[in-house]
């Protein structure tokens, strides 16, 4: 039949057919976009497998049982959102919508949320506004992503708020919001960047060099990532999804793993340390933007002959 021929495709291939086949874990949850070197933003196609992954790993990881829940202070083209929307509901905690004029205020009101999910930019911002003795209210539990985080970023927080968990979380939109965490300890050093730390449930992390081999603890390399978080790859983008999701070395005979363009390096107290980026890509308040693609953007324009785009900044903070 018709619908059994659907079913049998989206076992092995989902495609057109998906939207009347059998849900499966395989098929897309959500397609976001990110900025694109060649000039055009790219779809990042998410597996409800990778978000299921993420998501049961983080009801064990963070805690929701106390507090009023998470609010939504990023928009939803920012894949940090899937934590502060969806983790509450499956928790059964509220979710607060914040309205983006108020957001920054409502959030230093002070609502003792139960978790926070923020950019090291929001934290700074938050540090300014909010008087150190009302730190400790805010919510239960800060997570923190989107771009590197210095110490220096929290140490309001760790003098003056000691019972909020803080939690430096690493991850690609192409590995499903966050793959690496690590929660700063009390005797942890209060300069210098801190860890990204160590791989979530079913999920592996390799630093390499340029031909594909583990280098040694203490040597960058680059991050690559394997496991259930993996991205089906790019909306309609074959070549550019072969070029970033490639083949695993060490993993099952057709395992991939994605070439993040991260470099990191292996602490040696086993923590995983990010060190910046292979390319000229930049994070801006937790947004990816390839410079290129506004290069091409400027470029399309008759006037322009050529162009050069950097990240400056004018104003320091």
């Amino acid at each position: 039949s018709v619908s059994s021929a659907l079913s049998a495709a989206a076992e092995h291939d989902p495609g057109d057919g998906e939207r009347t086949a059998p849900l499966r874990p395989q098929h897309p949850a959500y397609v976001i976009y990110t900025s694109g070197s060649t000039g055009r933003p790219k779809g990042v196609v998410v597996t409800h497998a990778g978000m299921g992954n993420y998501m049961a790993w983080a009801l064990e990881a963070y805690p929701l049982e106390r507090g009023t829940g998470a609010p939504v202070n990023t928009p939803l083209a920012f894949d940090a959102t899937v934590t502060s929307l969806m983790l509450p509901l499956l928790a059964g905690r509220a979710v607060t919508l914040l309205p983006e004029a108020e957001q920054l205020e409502r959030l230093a009101a002070g609502m003792g949320f139960s978790l926070l999910k923020v950019t090291p930019a929001h934290v700074e911002i938050l540090t300014q506004l909010v008087p150190p003795e009302r730190l400790e209210g805010l919510s239960g539990c800060l997570v923190i992503g989107g771009e590197g985080l210095g110490a220096g970023t929290i140490a309001a927080w760790r003098r003056h708020a000691a019972g909020t968990r803080l939690i430096n979380e690493y991850g690609p939109t192409e590995t499903v919001v966050g793959c690496t965490t690590y929660e700063v300890k009390r005797g942890d050093p209060t300069e210098g960047p801190v860890p990204i730390g160590a791989p979530i449930w079913n999920t592996r992390v390799y630093v390499l060099d340029g031909s594909l081999r583990p280098v040694p603890v203490g040597v960058s390399g680059e991050l690559y990532i394997a496991g259930a978080g993996l991205a089906r790859g790019y909306l309609n983008r074959s070549g550019l999804t072969a070029e970033r999701f490639v083949a695993c070395p060490f993993g099952t005979p057709g395992s991939r793993m994605y070439r993040t363009g991260d470099v990191a390096r292996w602490r040696p107290d086993g923590e995983l340390e990010y060190q910046g980026r292979a390319d000229d890509q930049v994070k801006i308040r937790g947004f990816r933007i390839e410079p290129g693609e506004i290069e091409a953007a400027l470029l399309s324009h008759p006037a322009v002959g050529q162009a050069a785009v950097i990240a400056r900044e004018d104003l320091p903070g």
